[in-house]
């Protein structure tokens, strides 16, 4: 098992180094179950794979979407954390929650790259062969999102129809993105932006198939 936030290590860190090792996809199937699990049944939730972020630049492996946009990135073992960083760099921009889901070998490591504010879960193999995801440290809010970063989870259309409602596109229907995104950080307060673009996430019915995942599927 894990133990608490404090040490965030696996109490099986220190056993024999013959343990099973995990892998992306192992992890990737126990985390979708435990999230539609817990949010089976809300018709305000909705569980995207791979959602891109600042137009692809950087994709979370799973998010959650309901009133917050809470990210979940996974490091099995058998993955390297050579671009964690610059991954973190990203969804702290973004996102209103990360949580980050590592192998055992990586717990240690992993806490020391990532900010306090994120998550961390473990994900281990037992002694009965079965995976298991146990917290290691709960996610706090996101202190500080940059506006444009967020802007850009908009398609150009969502955003330009955004700034028609308040009355702000004036001169803005033929120009690329991102003027329309450099309007919308002026004249849209964070939380009013945040809001719209839960909502546009959610109601999106032209998503790629590996983005979308309701909470009622498995």
């Amino acid at each position: 098992m894990c133990e608490g936030e404090a040490s965030l290590r696996c109490s099986h860190v220190l056993r024999a180094t013959s343990k099973p090792t995990t892998n992306d996809k192992q992890i990737r199937r126990q985390l979708k179950r435990d999230l539609i699990s817990v949010y089976s049944g809300d018709p305000d939730t909705i569980i995207l794979e791979e959602l891109g972020l600042r137009h692809g630049y950087c994709r979370i492996d799973l998010a959650v979407v309901n009133g917050s946009l809470h990210g979940f990135e996974i490091k099995s073992d058998r993955d390297t954390l050579s671009r964690l960083e610059r991954q973190a760099d990203t969804y702290n921009k973004v996102l209103d929650f990360v949580t980050l889901v590592v192998g055992e070998r990586h717990t240690e490591r992993a806490s020391r790259i990532v900010p306090p504010w994120w998550g961390i879960k473990c994900a281990e193999i037992c002694e009965q062969g079965k995976l298991q995801i146990l917290d290691l440290r709960k996610p706090s809010e996101n202190p500080s999102v940059d506006k444009l970063s967020v802007a850009k989870l908009l398609w150009r259309e969502e955003g330009l129809a955004l700034l028609e409602e308040l009355g702000a596109a004036d001169g803005f229907s033929s120009k690329p993105r991102r003027f329309v995104y450099s309007r919308l950080t002026e004249v849209v307060e964070i939380n009013q932006l945040r809001s719209y673009i839960r909502d546009k996430l959610r109601s999106r019915t032209d998503w790629r198939f590996d983005e979308r995942q309701k909470s009622g599927d498995d």
